[in-house]
């Protein structure tokens, strides 16, 4: 099997992983938790989000966490900006890449967001072309793109629409994900192959929540097409607030592991990383969610 030599990890911890925690989370430990991902070797992070307080009261601090990094050169700052008025938010912070997202599925995209999908994408035009205008890189993503809460199996051709609105607008890099963690690996590869229709594959990445334990099987499944791209969270952090029981995006370390193994590339070092997952999930009161993270500090204890 042709596997790319290196992969690309976009670490979502501090964005998606952080976003839904009900407890409150001091802007200073979402701050060191970007400098200890960096210290690790991630060169993509996912920062925060511009969104509403009221519906996402967890990324408040969004100007003051974009504020305080430590900024190191070669590290790409992402932040999610749904609309043209996130985007007027974020433009001060300075981000190196914007993320816009639309669904796979009508019914999550009503229940999300409250527009049809189409209606979404029209609401990205205007944010796309600013971005595209001020050197802003351009990712989106897909959701819902193996399975949806309210509407179950979604068609691959359902994605391929998606990724073509996508397309149409300008977006320059798509992510197909997991969103509840149902996928399996031949679905897995339909849904990247449908992406594939309107992006290269250098332009597809993968994100992938585990709620099924799929995760890391849906990832090597990726990595047969050769998507060298992937969204990950650090100790496994996230979930979904739309899907009941889905657990948060495939731990950092445990695809660092895989990938290691593998021979490829990666530029992280994974006892860093576990040690920061184990970090941020004490700041929450609970063990890490990584597997690889859990059997290195028990390896170390021992």
């Amino acid at each position: 099997m042709d596997y790319p030599e290196s992969v690309a990890l976009v670490d979502v911890g501090p964005r998606d992983g952080l976003q839904n925690e009900k407890q409150p989370i001091a802007a200073a430990d979402k701050i060191a938790l970007v400098h200890r991902l960096q210290a690790a070797g991630l060169k993509r992070v996912e920062v925060t989000s511009f969104v509403s307080p009221k519906w996402v009261p967890q990324m408040a601090d969004n100007t003051e966490v974009m504020a305080g990094i430590d900024r190191q050169p070669g590290v790409a700052y992402s932040v999610l900006t749904p609309n043209m008025k996130g985007y007027e938010a974020a433009l001060p912070s300075r981000p190196d890449e914007i993320v816009v997202f639309g669904a796979a599925s009508e019914a999550f995209s009503q229940r999300n967001i409250n527009c049809s999908i189409e209606e979404s994408i029209e609401r990205f035009r205007p944010v796309v072309e600013a971005a595209q205008a001020a050197g802003i890189h351009v990712r989106g993503a897909i959701s819902c793109a193996l399975g949806c809460p309210y509407e179950g199996e979604v068609a691959p051709s359902r994605v391929a629409r998606v990724a073509g609105l996508m397309k149409d607008i300008g977006v320059q890099h798509v992510g197909v994900a997991d969103t509840i963690g149902t996928g399996t690996p031949l679905k897995t590869q339909r849904a990247l192959e449908a992406a594939f229709k309107h992006y290269a594959v250098r332009e597809v990445s993968g994100h992938f929540h585990d709620t099924y334990g799929q995760a890391l099987s849906n990832t090597l499944a990726a990595l047969e097409l050769g998507v060298w791209q992937f969204d990950t969270s650090v100790a496994g952090l996230g979930g979904c607030p739309y899907a009941k029981g889905a657990t948060g995006n495939v731990a950092t370390e445990d695809v660092v592991y895989l990938l290691h193994g593998m021979g490829i590339e990666t530029g992280i070092d994974l006892e860093a990383l576990a040690d920061t997952g184990a970090w941020i999930s004490g700041v929450l009161g609970r063990q890490t969610q990584s597997r690889v993270g859990r059997a290195l500090l028990a390896r170390r204890a021992g």
